[in-house]
């Protein structure tokens, strides 16, 4: 039987200059992979990957009761008195879910909130000045209250996760690092586990929307800032892995998913921004890591 570390060698033929990659199981102490390829500190620009790391200090800081789920970016200003810029009335759930009606760079909507499923790194732009608004009492930013509350309590070194840019697609890291973050998602300990089952529900499941690079997708099913598999097609995840798998790609050639039911989970990140290569690619390869972990 095909192990998952034959499946991992394909990516020393892809049309890359370089590649690290790593598969985890629960259990594995501190993200240790079960398979891995590549120098795994070498550091990758992580595009959308960054939205991982975002929307989980986003739900640590709701669990730390900074604001809640439902309240606005209007609410947020009141309680801290710390304007942010942003549509009033859009809530921290919509938000993450990107169904804020935000645009995808503009911080204007688009759309009225709940309509349409608008791929937003903007919205996340708005998310992180909220949690700086709700920390800024205590001399605290976003991407220090990343490096607090995430990277320390994970043992995931500050060279190896670089949080500055975009809270959306700016961030940088090592597959060392996101392999740390894929086990928390396996068995969180930093957020409650009622709040991170939430998170993995889909969230307004009717909304139609498009996945950049794959196009509309009938319906675009989105967690609390996680890409939900869903039925989607065509798409980075194959139709053969489940509809509850969950994680994000970039467009800097990169991505992570995981899968709490089976436990297992896999990290990619490449030096070459995303395209024709990586859709020609990544189902497949993705297909045959899955089955490679059954």
């Amino acid at each position: 039987m095909t192990q998952p570390g034959d499946v991992l060698a394909e990516t020393g033929d892809w049309p890359v200059g370089t590649v690290a990659a790593a598969v985890l199981r629960s259990g594995d102490s501190a993200g240790t992979p079960v398979a891995a390829t590549g120098d795994l500190h070498h550091v990758f620009d992580l595009a959308s990957v960054s939205k991982l790391v975002s929307a989980y200090a986003v739900l640590i800081a709701v669990s730390e009761g900074c604001f809640s789920l439902e309240d606005t970016v209007a609410d947020v200003a009141v309680t801290t008195g710390h304007d942010v810029d942003g549509p009033q009335d859009a809530t921290v759930r919509e938000l993450l879910s990107h169904a804020s009606g935000v645009g995808f760079r503009g911080r204007d909507r688009e759309k009225d909130a709940r309509t349409r499923r608008i791929y937003s790194s903007a919205g996340f732009e708005i998310l992180a000045d909220l949690v700086t608004a709700s920390v800024a009492e205590v001399g605290m930013d976003f991407a220090s209250y990343v490096r607090d509350t995430v990277c320390e309590p994970l043992g995931i070194a500050e060279a190896e996760l670089v949080i500055g840019g975009s809270a959306g697609h700016g961030f940088r890291g090592s597959v060392d690092a996101l392999s740390r973050l894929a086990a928390e998602f396996l068995s969180p300990t930093l957020v409650p586990e009622s709040l991170w089952d939430e998170a993995l529900t889909c969230q307004f499941p009717d909304l139609d929307g498009v996945v950049p690079g794959y196009g509309r997708q009938r319906p675009c099913p989105w967690g609390l800032g996680v890409e939900l598999h869903g039925h989607k097609s065509p798409h980075w995840l194959p139709t053969q892995m489940p509809e509850d798998v969950a994680g994000h790609f970039g467009q800097s050639g990169t991505f992570l998913w995981f899968h709490r039911a089976s436990g297992t989970a896999a990290v990619v990140l490449t030096d070459r921004a995303f395209g024709d290569w990586a859709k020609q690619r990544w189902d497949g390869f993705n297909a045959r890591l899955w089955e490679s972990l059954a």
